[in-house]
């Protein structure tokens, strides 16, 4: 409807408070910018609460447990402040579990991940049945573990064990693969090798399949081999995984329990053998927190100090391949 309005030109009718749909439009706008500024925050929350819960929370009061004299099996516990980890620095069995640790991860680590690059890259080729192949490497991690420690213990039985029998045939003694230290990281390092080197090299491979083909196109015609494109164009493309990698494969061999406890037979096998030749640190946590001892503050400092361990041998790994990364880079130049 137009209107002559008397000292105005001829329009429509404004009605009062603005256009029509304008506050709409205004307040559309408002909550299209809360939506945009907020809705990521409120998306990732629920991680956050369940890592709060099952996550925080529990590594928190594992803490408070180790400052007291907590029996499992008794209801007063008592504050006793650093007690536990003054004893626990002290304790020989402790450090002893620690250097088993740390020479299992350092033999079943460093193979596993230098065959999973390879294999990753052997499976990145142009093969037949290439997706058989992927899956096939995958096998061993969803086997049983129980299963496959089991029959790790009968291919390094003492006297009828298949490795040992190997070992005759070149002139070698045989070797009681459970009673001598280094044999028994040798065996417990060669289960993990298999169970989870397929694993790894499927990381590798996916990060593999992200690297432009064109490189490699170029590095083929200016004359690189197969061997030089892989250390030159692979290897430096690959290094956030390849970090990755070693963070979660620092994670998991320093909390090594599955495969040492099952390979260890007998009455009491959470000490991982007859002088702990196998005995690991969360081993050690287990048969301090729970049978036979039930000493749970103890056992929770040992937790504690494992996850500093397992903290520091991170950093360490990561700087080292940061350095070595750095340094390549500046070679190449």
């Amino acid at each position: 409807m137009v209107v002559q309005v008397e000292g105005r030109p001829p329009g429509p009718v404004r009605a009062r408070g603005g256009w029509p749909g304008r506050r709409g439009s205004e307040r559309a706008h408002r909550l299209a910018r809360l939506d945009v500024r907020y809705s990521p925050y409120l998306y990732v929350t629920p991680f956050f609460l369940l890592f709060a819960i099952f996550g925080i929370y529990p590594l928190v009061y594992t803490f408070w447990v180790s400052l007291h004299d907590w029996d499992l099996l008794g209801v007063n516990p008592t504050f006793i402040g650093a007690q536990n980890y003054t004893q626990l620095m002290a304790d020989a069995d402790f450090w002893h579990s620690v250097v088993n640790t740390l020479g299992i991860f350092v033999i079943s680590t460093v193979p596993q991940l230098l065959a999973a690059l390879w294999l990753a890259n052997l499976l990145n080729r142009r093969l037949r049945a290439r997706t058989t192949w992927r899956m096939a490497v995958l096998v061993p991690n969803v086997t049983s573990t129980a299963a496959v420690a089991i029959v790790f213990a009968v291919l390094f039985g003492r006297e009828f064990g298949m490795i040992n029998w190997a070992l005759d045939l070149v002139g070698i003694d045989a070797i009681d693969w459970k009673a001598n230290r280094f044999a028994a990281w040798t065996a417990i390092s060669a289960m993990v090798d298999w169970r989870w080197t397929g694993y790894n090299a499927l990381i590798f491979l996916a990060a593999m399949q992200a690297i432009p083909r064109d490189l490699y196109e170029s590095a083929s015609i200016d004359g690189a081999s197969r061997a030089r494109q892989f250390w030159s164009i692979t290897v430096p493309l690959l290094k956030p995984t390849i970090i990755f990698a070693v963070i979660i494969s620092t994670i998991g061999g320093l909390q090594l329990f599955t495969e040492p406890r099952l390979f260890n037979s007998g009455t009491n096998a959470i000490r991982g053998g007859p002088l702990r030749e196998s005995q690991t640190v969360t081993m050690y946590m287990f048969e301090n927190a729970f049978a036979p001892h039930y000493n749970f503050g103890y056992g929770s400092a040992v937790a504690w100090l494992l996850f500093a361990l397992i903290a520091v041998v991170a950093a360490i790994n990561v700087l080292v391949l940061r350095r070595l990364g750095g340094g390549a880079r500046k070679g190449d130049r």
